[in-house]
């Protein structure tokens, strides 16, 4: 069981931003910007195009959402989107709030907050997803 998998079963803390019955985005505890969002099936399918079309298509779409009201709630140019895979065996897509495309480097130290500016961070992107 992939630590996604204990998020999704409730039996580790996340601070989510969205969710349906087949999907959950929730933020990177090492995010690289403030507002970066892990979006994943509740499924647990380690490689992103091992997925069904239907599972992968719905992904898609949830993540496209997400990056909606994130767009929203955290100002900056664009929301990128990444998909790497090898830190953890569940398919997952990053969206990241960014100005510039170094914006999306991942091997550059990552940001951290305290468990009171995360949950601010999500309340902001969940208020900005009810919105829409």
């Amino acid at each position: 069981m992939t630590i996604f998998s204990k998020i999704v079963a409730g039996e580790i803390p996340a601070y989510k931003v969205a969710e349906t019955i087949d999907y959950l985005a929730f933020l990177d505890i090492s995010p690289l910007a403030e507002g970066h969002v892990l979006v994943i099936p509740k499924k647990e399918v380690d490689y992103l195009f091992d997925l069904d079309d239907e599972l992968y298509t719905g992904l898609q779409i949830f993540a496209k959402i997400v990056a909606t009201g994130l767009r929203k709630a955290i100002p900056c140019k664009r929301i990128g989107v990444a998909v790497i895979g090898l830190e953890v065996p569940h398919a997952h897509i990053h969206l990241i709030p960014m100005n510039s495309v170094s914006d999306l480097n991942f091997s550059r130290p990552k940001l951290s907050f305290t468990p009171e500016q995360l949950q601010a961070t999500a309340d902001k992107i969940r208020d900005a997803l009810r919105s829409e």
